[in-house]
């Protein structure tokens, strides 16, 4: 499978987790969150990077108008607020726990820097990965203004596969085992629960997918 879990082969948390090196290990601490609970606020000051352990943490920015966007939902093991390490001052953005057993791995921006400074390929690698969140954040934005609801399902599905899929040998479809629920799905494409059960069912009539809690199943 690939993920963010893996990114370019690097277990990332393995890799940037602080407990993970002497130095650091001491003075180091994870934050526990429930559920609805932010790590942090639109305009709060940038000066930790943060690693998910456990649960899912949910990232967005409110409108004029008050309504929420939601950019990404990020699962064990992947990356957040990575912006700071390129200078960003204040967040943009919200961070906020939909689990009611997240755990958080926060790294101060200058022990990131000093972690960059001994590792010339890993700083690399990271800043291939900012630079790929980025690309992906900009198309779902593009999706979210431009696209209709099913194509907007569509593409997001196929990032899944992308993501998280496999290739049964037996059948030869494409199946991914996702950490997603339908309220996350529907939040990431900006519609309703009810809307994306809909479309999801037209979808498993017309024999183009397959699905239950935390599988998909693209029908060959």
């Amino acid at each position: 499978m690939n993920s963010f879990w893996y990114f370019d082969d690097v277990n990332l948390f393995k890799v940037l987790c602080p407990h993970k090196f002497k130095k650091y290990k001491k003075s180091h601490e994870f934050n526990a969150y429930k559920k609805q609970d932010y790590i942090y606020f639109e305009e709060d000051s940038a000066n930790k990077i943060y690693l998910i352990d456990k649960g899912k943490v949910k990232l967005g920015y409110y409108t004029e108008a008050g309504e929420e966007v939601v950019k990404s939902i990020l699962s064990k093991g992947e990356l957040f607020g990575e912006k700071a390490i390129l200078g960003e001052e204040k967040r943009n953005e919200f961070a906020q726990s939909v689990d009611n057993a997240t755990s958080i791995c926060p790294i101060a921006v200058d022990t990131m820097h000093d972690l960059m400074r001994d590792n010339q390929t890993f700083t690399l690698k990271i800043y291939k990965f900012i630079g790929f969140r980025i690309k992906k954040l900009e198309r779902r934005l593009q999706l979210l203004l431009f696209k209709d609801t099913k194509t907007r399902l569509l593409e997001f599905l196929k990032e899944l596969c992308e993501e998280y899929g496999y290739e049964c040998e037996k059948t030869g479809d494409h199946v991914v085992q996702h950490p997603y629920t339908q309220k996350d799905i529907a939040s990431l494409i900006g519609t309703s629960r009810p809307t994306l059960n809909i479309i999801l069912n037209e979808l498993k009539e017309a024999n183009v997918i397959d699905f239950n809690r935390k599988e998909i199943r693209f029908i060959s």
